[in-house]
């Protein structure tokens, strides 16, 4: 390992050294733009205006989409930290140990991380300053649970909202410390935080690293559940969702239609597939609320409390997204007043769909507590989940579009020319480290370490449209499993199920099954897919 990262070192210096020789050549060059990276937390595909959003309000992100590009075919991993790993790796999240491939004895066998080398550790070697904001796990589960430290990473400032709590944290921690907690009783929102410490960074960076370019990575934890947030936000969006998610996930595919996008058939709700470990229907309402529900059942069928409960659900969710793209407009706002903007390329998109999990942890429910609150701990559910990942099947942790779909923005007004416009290349969550890595004038074959990296380089598809070929993207989470290879897709819906067979191209919307009709081609992804898992098990296994 010691000798591939010498040999990295080398292709640095040389890079770096024709970089300059370049630049002193030729002053046309852009010179290296800052980068930031925006990530959501159980966002929905839709849940974004310039995505399909007909009544939360995004203007901030939907500028950014509008100057810049929109992914429509862009992939995370269906959870958090395996998107999270794979982000700052640029590997599957199996090859580093974040995520297990069913079949293998972690407990008692000898297993290896592909590697060791993170992408800030990677941009600090082209003279990048690295700062992170906001959640974290980023982490090996295997053979034992190993937090990576920030500085491990790369990164020179860390703020960690480090329980996930929005309104009422328990433990903050900064620069690998932990940090005094809000006073009772004061007025703490975790979005705000999170973007007051990227704000900090960015000016300290301006004042004391102004001759270096800087990469921050801002994660925020909304809308992910507990659904809490301030009662202003709430207020704003009092009785707006009282149409239903029926009628919500019909308005939202119009809306989609109208922006541009393709529209897909939709299959209706599929009120027996949640989490597993969610709560009974028995367990919500004594533990939660009388009123709630936990499937996703016909609106009409609600009594009118009941409406009126999940309306204020949903509310809650649409306050927590609309008041993150506050906090990111006053970010880009902070961009432009120190002249950052114009040279700082900005992509946004979510760790896995909305959720359907329904849960009571942490500081647990108050019953009776006013919903949104900090005493509260209410979730969003399989019918506004269902919604809000509209035009796809099922939710986060499942394989289906709606678990691994995300929307995908990125910004940069120097560096894009087709602004406004839409890119239809399949790509995912490992193609942002070697993106980031060309984009800093370094080369992505850096990040190989044992193995290659199985991410490609986006950087062509920001100047245009266009479909390249690419090796087949591989998913497995949860006993789930998918694969995604042009246009052609297998996945199953649970463990122990039948393949399903999709083409995309027609059936985004993953209903029409070919699996019945096309075997051979069913049979040559699911020989993709097996390889893809027998060549991770070999790389992991430590021979």
């Amino acid at each position: 390992m010691k000798v591939i990262r010498n040999k990295l070192k080398v292709i640095v210096v040389l890079t770096s050294f024709l970089g300059a020789l370049l630049a002193t050549s030729c002053s046309t060059l852009p010179e290296k733009p800052n980068i930031v990276f925006i990530l959501a937390d159980d966002m929905g595909y839709s849940d974004l205006g310039c995505f399909g959003a007909e009544v939360i309000e995004t203007p901030n992100i939907d500028r950014l989409a509008s100057n810049g590009l929109r992914f429509n075919n862009f992939y995370n991993t269906g959870r958090c930290w395996p998107t999270r790993t794979s982000l700052l790796s640029g590997y599957y999240p199996h090859q580093v140990l974040s995520d297990q491939l069913d079949g293998i004895d972690y407990e008692n066998g000898n297993f290896s991380p592909v590697n060791e080398t993170w992408l800030p550790s990677l941009l600090n070697d082209h003279g990048y300053r690295c700062y992170h904001s906001g959640k974290w796990h980023l982490f090996r589960r295997f053979p034992r649970h190993t937090d990576i430290h920030y500085t491990e990473a790369g990164f020179a400032r860390s703020y960690r909202t480090q329980d996930g709590r929005h309104l009422r944290p328990r433990e903050l921690m900064e620069d690998g410390e932990l940090t005094p907690l809000p006073e009772p009783g004061s007025e703490y929102e975790a979005s705000v935080a999170i973007v007051d410490h990227a704000i900090q960074y960015v000016r300290d960076h301006a004042e004391n690293h102004a001759g270096d370019p800087f990469f921050e990575y801002i994660a925020f934890i909304a809308p992910h559940f507990p659904l809490q947030a301030m009662q202003k936000d709430i207020d704003f969006y009092r009785d707006k969702f009282l149409m239903g998610w029926n009628e919500l996930r019909k308005s939202r595919l119009n809306n989609r239609e109208s922006l541009g996008f393709a529209v897909h058939e939709m299959e209706a709700f599929e009120p027996e597939r949640f989490a597993p470990w969610n709560l009974t229907p028995e367990e919500l309402i004594s533990q939660i609320d009388s009123a709630d529900v936990a499937r996703a059942i016909p609106w009409s069928e609600l009594t009118e409390k009941q409406k009126e409960f999940q309306a204020t659900k949903m509310a809650i969710h649409a306050a927590m997204i609309t008041r993150m793209d506050r906090e990111i407009g006053r970010y880009i706002a902070t961009l432009k007043e120190l002249d950052y903007l114009e040279n700082t390329i900005i992509f946004f998109c979510s760790d896995n769909g909305a959720s359907t999990e329904i849960m009571n942890r942490a500081d647990k429910h108050t019953i009776g507590s006013l919903p949104g609150s900090a005493d509260s701990y209410i979730c969003l559910g399989p019918g506004w989940s269902t919604a809000a990942n509209t035009p796809f099947r099922l939710h986060k942790t499942w394989l289906h579009e709606g678990g691994i779909s995300t929307p995908m923005v990125v910004h940069w007004p120097e560096g894009i020319r087709e602004k406004g416009t839409y890119r239809l290349m399949p790509s995912h969550i490992i193609d942002v480290a070697p993106t980031l890595l060309e984009l800093a004038g370094g080369n992505p074959e850096e990040l190989n370490g044992l193995y290659d990296a199985p991410g490609i380089s986006l950087v062509p598809h920001l100047k245009k449209d266009v479909i390249t070929e690419r090796p087949p993207l591989f998913f497995h989470h949860e006993r789930k499993n998918a694969l995604r290879h042009g246009a052609w897709k297998i996945t199953t819906i649970d463990y122990g199920e039948e393949w399903e067979l999709y083409d995309l191209s027609k059936d985004r919307g993953e209903t029409n099954n070919l699996a019945g009709e096309n075997e051979d081609k069913l049979n040559e992804l699911v020989q993709l897919w097996e390889g893809q898992r027998e060549t991770i098990i070999q790389q992991i296994s430590d021979n």
